[in-house]
């Protein structure tokens, strides 16, 4: 007997055994093509499973396996309520976290505005520099969410004698004293408080747009703002608008509301700074997160439980 799996895109999953049964790895076009003898489906956060494709999945499906730490991609609800597990990969912590600040050097710096002046041959023409970038270190930094990828992010602060400031639904004194953050529960009184803010808050019905245009008017004056989580957190039209105005220096930002679309508003700044949902890419992390798939995957085929359970709500 074949034990089938079935995948949202094609991922390079080695062949398995559970219990001396072969797993078959299928990739499907669409939900609805999900045979139905498949008892796992696996997603990425480019494959969207509202509702109606959860109910369009066989009977026999008992998990859907994210590739990826965030889920909102999925209707965690819907999945309940068929009694279907949900588990991620939450293993992109460190690496997610370089990329972060690789953003803040990034766009506090103009590198990207550089590298095209100078590629440009305006350097050799013309014998002037870019527009001057703005200070990293001894900074202000602001973290939107304070879970394990913000925290990473606080830990690299400390290398450039950061103040570090964060907002999160909880406060959380433990990760205070391991990473120096102090905890400010108003974030309408964070976006105030510093030179540098970096979203990691999770993307919910309750956090979309939490960074819109009221809030990106409370912010310190030639800011720099980066977001490395989910970009429907982030209000673009008023991202735009706040760059526009001069209320932002820069924004450095990995994630988009309408991935793989970008607003045309940001494609044609020089301040601003765009990689495309890089955050995990790296050969180590996709390797690591390709192994915690696995492990999920083996889990739940023979034990009917997963390594990483993701509740709704």
């Amino acid at each position: 007997m074949t034990r089938t799996v079935t995948l949202a895109r094609p991922l390079p999953v080695p062949e398995i055994e559970i219990g001396g049964e072969a797993v078959e790895f299928l990739p499907v076009a669409a939900p609805g093509e999900v045979p139905d003898r498949a008892e796992v489906h696996c997603t990425t956060s480019l494959d969207p499973l509202p509702a109606e494709a959860i109910a369009a999945l066989p009977g026999r499906v008992g998990l859907i396996a994210n590739i990826g730490v965030g889920v909102d991609n999925i209707d965690l609800a819907a999945a309940a309520a068929r009694g279907i597990a949900v588990s991620n990969t939450p293993v992109v912590t460190e690496d997610t976290a370089d990329l972060a600040f690789a953003l803040i050097l990034a766009a506090c710096r103009r590198i990207g505005q550089a590298e095209r002046f100078l590629r440009g041959g305006q350097w050799a023409a013309s014998g002037t520099a870019p527009p001057l970038g703005g200070r990293v270190h001894g900074r202000t930094l602001g973290l939107v969410g304070f879970g394990a990828i913000a925290q990473a992010v606080a830990r690299r602060a400390r290398g450039f004698d950061m103040e570090v400031l964060y907002w999160n639904r909880t406060r959380r004194p433990e990760a205070e004293a391991t990473t120096g953050a102090a905890y400010q529960p108003d974030l309408d009184a964070l976006m105030g408080q510093c030179d540098i803010l970096s979203v990691h808050t999770a993307l919910r019905p309750q956090t979309r747009d939490l960074i819109d245009a009221d809030r990106l008017d409370k912010v310190r004056r030639g800011a720099v703002l980066v977001n490395t989580a989910r970009g429907g957190i982030v209000d673009e039209a008023a991202l735009v608008a706040a760059l526009e105005d001069g209320r932002l220096a820069a924004a450095g930002l990995d994630v988009f509301a309408a991935e793989p679309e970008v607003d045309p508003g940001l494609l044609g700044r020089d301040d601003v700074v765009l990689t495309p949902h890089i955050g995990s890419a790296t050969d180590a992390c996709r390797a690591d997160m390709a192994r915690r798939l696995l492990a999920n995957v083996t889990s739940f085929l023979e034990h009917g439980r997963v390594i990483d359970p993701v509740q709704p709500g």
